[in-house]
C-alpha cells in the first residue's frame, strides 16, 4: 500500500449511516476520500462532519445502477487524485417488513439493482483502474451483511442480493491476485443507523415474535473498515463479521 498521506479511497453510499461512519474514519486515518451518493446535500453533511480533513475529499453525485454515471465516477477520481487504493462497496437499499407474495416486482429490481449490479458495476469499476495504475492494486471491500448468512423473515430480496455479493466477494478476490487486488467483505449486524432504528422499538425474530435488539456504535463499523484497508496487498481479510455482542444471530429461534 502507498503511504498514509497519498492513500485513495472511494466510499459508495457515503451521505449517511454506514458510508458514513467510513468516510470519516478513513479520513482521520490520512487518506483521501471521494465520497458518492445519489443526494449531494448528503454528501456534503459527511463532509462537513469531517472538519479539518474535507480538504482531502472529492463530492461526486453518482446513481451507482447507472453505468454512465459509474464511469463519470472513476473518470472524476482519475483526474483529481491520479490513482485508487480503496473500494469501499457500500450503497445498498431495502424494502423491510414485506412479506414475499407481496413484494411488488419493481421494488424487487430496485433492491437488486442498487445491491448488486450496482456493486457490480462499481467492482468492475475499480479493477480496472487497480489494474492499469502505477504502482499496481488496491483493495476492495463490499458492504455484505449478516443476511449474507442468515435470513431475518420478510427479507428476501435483501438477503438474495447480499448472498449475491458473497459470491462477488470470492470471485473478485480470486481474479484480482494476478494484479494485486484484493477483495474482502464485511458483514455488519445491528449498527445504530437511522435505517435499523426500528430495531430497538421490536424486530421481527425467526419464530414470528417481536423482539427489542441490542446495537453497536456505528464508529466500530468505521474502524473495522480503516483495519481491513490499512493491510498490505499481500494480506486480506476475506470475510469479517462485526455485530453487537449479544444481537440474536449466534444463536436458534
Amino acid at each position: 500500500m502507498t503511504e498514509a498521506r497519498t492513500r485513495i479511497a472511494l466510499v459508495t453510499g457515503a451521505g449517511s449511516g454506514i458510508g458514513r461512519a467510513a468516510t470519516l474514519a478513513l479520513l482521520a486515518d490520512g487518506w483521501s476520500v471521494a465520497l458518492a451518493g445519489r443526494h449531494p446535500d448528503t454528501l456534503a453533511e459527511t463532509v462537513a462532519l469531517a472538519g479539518g480533513n474535507a480538504a482531502r475529499t472529492l463530492l461526486a453525485r453518482t446513481d451507482v445502477t447507472d453505468p454512465g454515471s459509474v464511469d463519470a465516477l472513476f473518470a472524476a477520481i482519475r483526474d483529481r487524485f491520479g490513482r485508487l487504493d480503496l473500494l469501499f462497496n457500500n450503497a445498498g437499499t431495502n424494502v423491510s417488513g414485506v412479506t414475499l407474495e407481496d413484494l411488488g416486482f419493481d421494488d424487487w429490481n430496485r433492491v437488486v439493482s442498487v445491491n448488486l449490479t450496482g456493486m457490480f458495476l462499481c467492482a468492475q469499476g475499480a479493477f480496472r483502474m487497480m489494474r492499469a495504475q502505477s504502482p499496481r492494486g488496491g483493495r476492495i471491500i463490499n458492504n455484505g451483511s449478516i443476511s449474507a448468512h442468515a435470513p431475518r423473515p420478510d427479507s428476501i430480496a435483501y438477503t438474495v442480493t447480499k448472498h449475491g455479493v458473497t459470491g462477488m466477494t470470492k470471485t473478485l478476490s480470486l481474479d484480482g491476485r494476478a494484479f494485486d487486488i484484493a477483495c474482502g467483505q464485511i458483514d455488519i449486524g445491528n449498527a445504530a443507523t437511522a435505517i435499523s432504528s426500528a430495531m430497538q422499538t421490536g424486530a421481527k425474530q425467526a419464530a414470528g415474535h417481536l423482539a427489542v435488539e441490542p446495537m453497536m456504535d456505528i464508529a466500530d463499523v468505521g474502524r473495522s473498515i480503516v483495519f481491513m484497508a490499512s493491510l498490505p496487498l499481500d494480506t486480506n481479510v476475506p470475510f469479517m463479521t462485526v455485530m453487537a455482542n449479544k444481537m440474536p444471530f449466534l444463536g436458534r429461534g
